[in-house]
């Protein structure tokens, strides 16, 4: 039997959208967080931002935010810097936008990762965590793309995520340089690469 890509599967499953939403299925939406706690996606965050250095006004995008766990620790560590959330999930937004209220300099959109609703250039950094395997390869290889265009000259791409070992060629192809390539065993994750790229300046 061939190899079903994770949207493929999402749907055989009964997820009748064009995107699999945050636990799965819609109805899963309120054990999200939750989930998402016990398996050890708190630490990746902490570990992804910290590898970010985000400084003070930096304008910094969340793809595949989710409920916004990622964007609004960010924003808690940063204060100072312009975050935004982009996720297809409308049900998944509502719940980002009610956690961050009433907070200022946050926003959530919903985007694709691979159809990005933003100028070139837009951001100083990018963070993705726990997302881009979800996403078949046409789309990985797109979203890459993507991230290279919206992202200003030197710019900086953060990713935490599972089965990785595509990402970096993904990433080279699409003009951004690969710094760092850093697998490590987390809980019941198993293991997280984080890859930190640039784009050219």
């Amino acid at each position: 039997m061939p190899k079903l890509d994770p949207q493929t599967l999402s749907r055989r499953l009964g997820n009748r959208h064009d995107y699999i939403p945050a636990a799965g299925f819609d109805f899963l939406l309120p054990t999200y967080d939750l989930l998402t706690r016990l398996l050890g996606a708190p630490a990746v965050h902490a570990e992804l931002i910290a590898g970010a250095a985000i400084t003070p006004g930096q304008r910094v995008l969340d793809i595949g935010c989710g409920t916004g766990n990622l964007t609004l620790l960010a924003k808690n560590t940063h204060p100072d810097a312009d975050l935004t959330g982009c996720d297809p999930d409308p049900l998944a937004l509502a719940r980002a936008h009610r956690k961050a209220h009433p907070a200022t300099g946050i926003r959530f959109d919903r985007a694709y990762a691979q159809d990005l609703p933003y100028p070139d250039a837009a951001f100083d950094q990018v963070l993705t965590a726990l997302m881009l395997h979800h996403l078949d390869s046409e789309t990985q290889a797109a979203a890459a793309y993507e991230m290279r265009r919206i992202l200003r000259p030197g710019g900086g791409l953060h990713i935490a995520d599972v089965h990785a070992d595509r990402l970096p060629r993904l990433l080279e192809d699409a003009g951004l340089s690969c710094d760092e390539i850093t697998p490590v065993r987390q809980g019941h994750l198993g293991t997280v690469t984080y890859i930190r790229a640039r784009s050219p300046r």
